[in-house]
This record gives structure tokens, sequence and C-alpha cells, in this order.
């Protein structure tokens, strides 16, 4: 049996072709996996079975006019897609630390935050670092909270605010709530709706893994029934487009600049709101460009007069986890 000092010096020769593992898993071929890396086919085939030798088991297994990996070769190629994880992270933030003015942020964030409070935040921020690129990302909290956690994304604004190992946080904000049903609705022309008043109702709601329907979940839970599903959606505009064609209600941001036609919104008692999260992975420094963006908009986000209508909530100091 190999002992510590075996592992490790046969951990030191497999190392500097790991990488032509993941990509042969990526790939499942030769050629593609050698276009993938920018290095000649025959290179790729040459260290490939350098590692097998070198390892004393064969690392891929022929799978048609593919490559397949062994089971020891797909171990193997976790491991390397982990370390080039790291090391690319590593990479960008040292060339960023030469250069910041010309790093990349990964931002992701909700659907309904992409109307407006995204874009005001990175054309504010982009008057001061006019090189700074961004690369951005809608989807449910779910998965850009996933994919900050396997460093997809560098910075998420979500709702509720983040909490738990690995993600540290700052609420930034709340919106208020309204109902949402068709303009010509029995309750369309109140002041006012209790949620107790909606349990005869059909609801139109995003689906499960979006932090909207978790709180909408809980309010009718707490008004002691269960919501009667009529849809289920991935994305805001498309549940109040099927609101306003009457095919039930539902409970949302206020749109902005106004309401739009179809639809009726109405503030729901108990008032009903939502807080933003601004949160990043607490595992080592953030880039340069990236630490400057949160920085921004953890400055200028909670502004109770911006279009957002986002209410100023008080901050959690950066390096914290916002309960």
């Amino acid at each position: 049996m190999a002992d510590d000092s075996t592992d490790h010096q046969l951990a030191a020769g497999l190392a500097p072709s790991l990488a032509l593992l993941a990509a042969v898993r990526e790939t499942g071929n030769i050629t593609r996996a050698a276009e993938l890396l920018g290095v000649p086919q025959p290179t790729v085939s040459r260290r490939i079975a350098a590692m097998g030798e070198l390892f004393g088991a064969p690392l891929t297994r022929p799978d048609g006019r593919g490559i397949q990996l062994t089971r020891a070769g797909a171990l193997l190629a976790d491991a390397a897609t982990r370390a080039m994880t790291t090391v690319d992270t590593a990479v960008r933030q040292a060339r960023e630390e030469i250069s910041p003015s010309t790093g990349l942020v990964a931002l992701g964030f909700l659907h309904l935050l992409g109307r407006s409070l995204v874009p005001g935040l990175i054309s504010g921020f982009r008057a001061e670092h006019p090189g700074v690129r961004f690369s951005l990302v809608q989807g449910s909290r779910q998965d850009i909270l996933d994919r900050l956690a396997r460093g997809e994304l560098d910075l998420v604004l979500v709702a509720p605010v983040p909490t738990g190992d690995g993600v540290e946080a700052v609420a930034v904000g709340e919106q208020q709530l309204y109902l949402t049903v068709p303009e010509r609705h029995r309750l369309a022309s109140r002041r006012e709706v209790r949620m107790t008043e909606l349990a005869d109702e059909s609801f139109v709601l995003l689906e499960h893994g979006y932090g909207l329907r978790q709180i909408i979940d809980g309010l009718c839970r707490d008004a002691g029934f269960t919501p009667r599903i009529a849809f289920e959606g991935q994305e805001s505009d498309t549940v109040r487009g099927l609101v306003a064609a009457g095919l039930g209600v539902s409970l949302l941001p206020r749109f902005e600049p106004g309401t739009p036609a179809g639809v009726a919104e109405i503030p729901v008692r108990p008032r009903t709101t939502r807080t933003l999260g601004l949160a990043w992975p607490s595992s080592g420094p953030l880039p340069p460009a990236v630490r400057a963006f949160r920085d921004h908009a953890i400055r200028h986000v909670y502004d109770a007069a911006s279009s957002t209508r986002v209410r100023a909530a008080k901050p959690v100091p950066p390096g914290t986890t916002s309960a």
C-alpha cells in the first residue's frame, strides 16, 4: 500500500496534466479536448497515456468514436475541476490586483430586480469605473445561490437574505408586496386587502425555489389556508400577464414605473415586505473589481427615493452574515 510520501509524489507527477482529464470528461473526445485546451491532439493522447502509466492503471477507455474516463479517471477529473476553479479564481485575482480597473464582476439577481435596481447600480458604478465588465445572470433564488456556491458568480442580489455557512450577506433594503389582480376583479377597487380574504382565490405564482414563492406560501399558511395554484411560472412578467388574462391573482412587488394595463395592485394587510440581500462567498478575498462594486452597492442600494421603491433597511456591516 502506498504511503503518504508515495501519494504526494504521485500527485505531483499527475498535477501538470490533470486539466486534460477534466477536458476529456467535458467533451468525451480527444480532439475536442485538445481544441478546448489549445494544444495539439497528439500531445493530449500522449499525456493521458503517460498519466495512466504513472498511476499504474488506465484512466480512459474507448467509447464508440469517443472516449470515457474510467472510475479512477473520473475521481481524478472531479478533483481537477475543483482545483482548476480555485486556480482560475487566483489567477483572476492576481491579474486584477495588477489592473483592477479592467476587472470582471459576475452578478446574479432575481428577475424582478433586473427592471431598474440592477441597471441603476451598474450605471452608477460604471460612471466611476468605466473599464469594469459585468456578466449578468438572472434566475431563481436557489439557482443563483447554488451558482454562487460553485464559484460561478461573485455577488448575488436575492430575497430573503441568505444565511448559513460559506456566504456573507448584507440586508440592503426591502420591497413591499402588493396583491395583483385582474382589473375587473371583485377586489380591484379596494384600498387594501387582508390575506384571509384570499382563501378562495386561484393563485398564479412563481415556482418553488424562488424566494418570493417561499414568502407567499408562508403568508397563506399564517392566514390559515393553502393557496390553490392555477399556474406556476419562472418569471414575474409572465405571472403578471397571466393575472391580467384573468387566470388568477398573485403577490408581487409593485411594477415600475407604474401599474401596467390589465391589473390592479392593492396593498396587503398586514403590510407585507421582503428583505433584499447582497451576498458573496465567505471563503477568501474578493477580486478588487468585485469588492469595489460590492461596496458601491452597499453605499447606494438602500435609497428610499430610488425607482425600485426599495425602502432603506438597516445594513449589516461587511464581513458579517445577515440574519
